[in-house]
């Protein structure tokens, strides 16, 4: 059972949207030394990110622990995934306008430490044909790996784009070396109730995992890319 308080949680995602989406006030100095104030809206939609700080955890002894949960509306539409396909799945992807490579693509990075992390760092996730996946390693070497971009096999005849959306709806929390976790859970041109659900579900998630369940959650912030953070818990 959730414990964020449900009309702090309503009132923060309502004033964080309006912050979020009112014109921006700038000023510019001319030419002449005077100055220019001008208004206007931020080119991309903002992310909004739950930020969870833990208690009661040592994260040098007690087990750590990892988990994903798909959220029930689209989180990241910005989230460019890329496709390494076979015949099938590389024409799916330029019918959906899906960013794609294929094996002769990977074969010219030649297993170039530099060239592969900079494919990596272009796109934020991968996926691959099922009859490709086994064979991605031994065309590019382990780099893909250990930039954590290896990709996530997709199966002749499963649908491309719902897999893309999965991707891009799907968060994960993992306990590492501090006590602050991070995780984007929707962005500013979703409605209150669609932010809500997904801020949620998300929390829930995250608790679920704790050994302590809400007792090891001390604060719980939201958060979009350029505004203040919200206190909800």
């Amino acid at each position: 059972m959730s414990k964020l308080n449900a009309t702090t949680l309503q009132q923060s995602i309502e004033t964080m949207l309006t912050e979020a989406n009112a014109k921006v006030t700038r000023t510019k100095k001319t030419i002449k030394g005077k100055e220019k104030v001008y208004r206007h809206r931020r080119r991309w939609p903002e992310s909004i990110e739950l930020q969870v700080t833990l208690k009661q955890y040592d994260t040098q002894k007690d087990k750590r622990f990892s988990g994903s949960v798909r959220l029930p509306r689209l989180a990241r539409p910005r989230f460019k995934v890329c496709v390494i396909g076979d015949a099938y799945h590389e024409e799916q992807a330029q019918k959906l306008k899906i960013p794609s490579m294929n094996v002769e693509d990977l074969k010219k990075l030649n297993k170039n430490k530099k060239l592969v992390k900079k494919m990596c760092q272009q796109h934020d996730a991968f996926l691959a044909s099922e009859s490709l996946i086994k064979t991605i390693p031994r065309i590019v070497g382990p780099h893909m790996n250990r930039a954590g971009k290896f990709p996530t096999a997709i199966a002749q005849g499963e649908d491309l784009q719902g897999k893309v959306t999965e991707i891009r709806s799907t968060i994960k929390f993992a306990l590492k070396k501090t006590l602050v976790m991070n995780a984007v859970v929707g962005h500013v041109k979703m409605n209150v109730d669609d932010v809500r659900l997904n801020v949620t579900l998300a929390t829930n998630f995250l608790v679920s995992l704790l050994k302590k369940n809400w007792q090891n959650m001390k604060s719980v912030n939201l958060k979009s890319t350029f505004g203040h953070p919200f206190r909800l818990y």
